[in-house]
């Protein structure tokens, strides 16, 4: 099941839930508010099923104005997390080679922050590429969804934007390089319910337009994600706290050449078999 964040004419955010390609019903009048205690619930899946017996407004999914899926989680990123990424990383900077090859062998994941819930931007809206960086790129992701237990309820698509150039000039500027406006992306929707197994199916694509042209396409498989999610989400949850849940980007396969750089009015597509597409045009920030 596939639930989502919208906003209503008058914009009031609603949650709602996806029927199929073209059908969005609203949850209002079945008491579900917010996404949060539905993430909560035990069994989500089983209490959608519930609700949905009765008769609740339906909404055309084309015409309606999709949210970021998430309220006050923050989001946090996993990085080298398959074998392409840790290639690419390496490949940026001699300084930081050996601590990107530690680290894909390594128990402890690299894990960093990337967004307080209201800097991330929904599938439509604009992503950014910093205006001091030389060499910017999206990183298509699947992004885990958990409750305040540590729980993965859910999965969503995420775009980890980076600025590869200050990345690379020093590690200490990763921050930087992956914190700043709009360089989150997370959407269209969160799908519930679905195992690990299962997910380690779905495929991830990526495709980046210019003028109306095709500049770079990418594929690959969260099957090639080195590390169990619930290994992940493990390390996010040791000695911390997220009462309100959190999202966690689960690093990419996908690299464009060293040659390539996302530049202002391109288009960055993201779609995952299982979820759906992430559509997001760029600006310069």
């Amino acid at each position: 099941m596939k639930v989502c964040r919208f906003k209503t004419k008058e914009g009031e955010a609603r949650v709602g839930l996806v029927a199929d390609d073209s059908t969005l019903l609203d949850l209002t009048p079945a008491g579900i508010t917010q996404l949060q205690p539905l993430l909560e619930s035990e069994d989500s899946v089983a209490q959608l099923h519930q609700v949905t017996r009765q008769s609740l407004p339906r909404l055309s999914l084309p015409n309606v104005r999709l949210c970021p899926p998430i309220e006050r989680q923050e989001v946090w990123a996993a990085g080298v997390t398959y074998l392409r990424s840790k290639t690419a990383r390496m490949g940026e900077s001699d300084f930081s080679a050996s601590a990107y090859d530690r680290v894909y062998e390594a128990e402890r994941p690299e894990l960093f922050f990337k967004s307080l819930a209201e800097k991330v931007v929904a599938t439509g809206e604009p992503v950014g590429i910093r205006r001091d960086a030389r060499w910017s790129v999206p990183e298509p992701e699947l992004a885990l969804v958990l409750n305040s237990r540590g729980m993965i309820v859910g999965h969503t698509i995420g775009n980890d934007m980076s600025s590869r150039d200050i990345e690379g000039e020093n590690l200490l500027y990763l921050p930087q390089a992956k914190i700043y406006d709009r360089s989150c992306a997370l959407g269209p929707w969160i799908t519930l319910g679905t195992p690990e197994e299962a997910a380690r199916e779905w495929t991830i694509q990526i495709r980046i337009s210019r003028n109306g042209e095709e500049v770079f396409a990418g594929k690959t498989s969260a099957g090639s994600i080195k590390r169990r999610f619930d290994g992940l989400a493990g390390f996010l949850f040791r000695s911390q706290v997220f009462s309100h849940g959190a999202i966690l980007l689960t690093g990419t396969g996908i690299v464009p050449p060293d040659a390539f750089t996302l530049k202002e009015r391109d288009l960055v597509e993201i779609e995952i078999s299982g979820i759906g597409l992430l559509r997001n045009p760029v600006v310069v920030v």
